[in-house]
């Protein structure tokens, strides 16, 4: 049994690849990696599909929309994406006090919100008199605030990938690596277990072909 005294003698980089070990041996199934990078792959060819969809519908718009249109619902509209807005100030008050991850995606979706507020008020406004105000509105309120959240997403997002990868990450990451790579760069969770799992099932595939066997993985 490894004591105390023993993992005080190990080099960091020693213990980050007994911590790496023992996070597989608590999850050993390989095919949980193999379902994840399934999913990230339909995920890549959905995000495709959907750009080149909203492309070709955003070309239609610009040459089949009329330049002005009125609508009866104008007020339950801007009523409602009000309502909304406060729902996910209220959301994410709520989340950040209590200290929940959810956090996360409420920062996004009000941020979201706030950079529609400020583009459509700006938009429709514009030629009227209330253009300056819906401008100063969106420069000085909303699109800061939409900023703010963003970044503080962006921070939890990154604090909470770290503390993963120091628990269980690969040994490659050194604690030097952890403090200065992008946020682009750390890998989602998984997708080494995965791209690990589905290099294994490769390998036996192949060398059950070699022995006039086939040990392809069952989906």
């Amino acid at each position: 049994m490894i004591k105390e005294s023993d993992l005080r003698d190990m080099s960091a980089a020693d213990r980050r690849q007994l911590a790496h070990t023992l996070a597989t041996f608590d999850c050993p199934d390989p095919m949980l990696g193999l379902y994840i990078s399934r999913r990230r792959r339909v995920g890549v060819l959905f995000s495709v599909v959907a750009c080149a969809a909203l492309a070709a519908w955003i070309i239609v718009l610009a040459l089949t929309l009329h330049r002005s249109f009125h609508t009866h619902y104008w007020r339950g509209a801007w009523v409602g994406f009000d309502i909304l807005e406060f729902l996910g100030f209220a959301a994410t008050g709520w989340a950040l006090w209590r200290g929940r991850q959810i956090a996360i995606a409420f920062l996004l979706i009000t941020a979201t919100l706030l950079c529609c507020d400020a583009w459509f008020d700006v938009i429709l406004d514009s030629g009227t008199g209330a253009i300056w105000g819906s401008l100063a509105s969106a420069v000085f309120i909303e699109l800061p605030l939409a900023f703010l959240m963003f970044n503080a997403a962006r921070r939890l997002i990154r604090i909470s990938a770290l503390a993963a990868m120091s628990e269980s990450g690969p040994a490659a990451w050194s604690a030097e690596d952890r403090r200065r790579v992008p946020i682009w760069k750390i890998p989602l969770a998984g997708v080494e277990v995965g791209a690990a799992a589905e290099r294994a099932a490769g390998r036996g595939e192949t060398s059950g072909r070699s022995e006039g066997k086939s040990h392809s993985p069952r989906w």
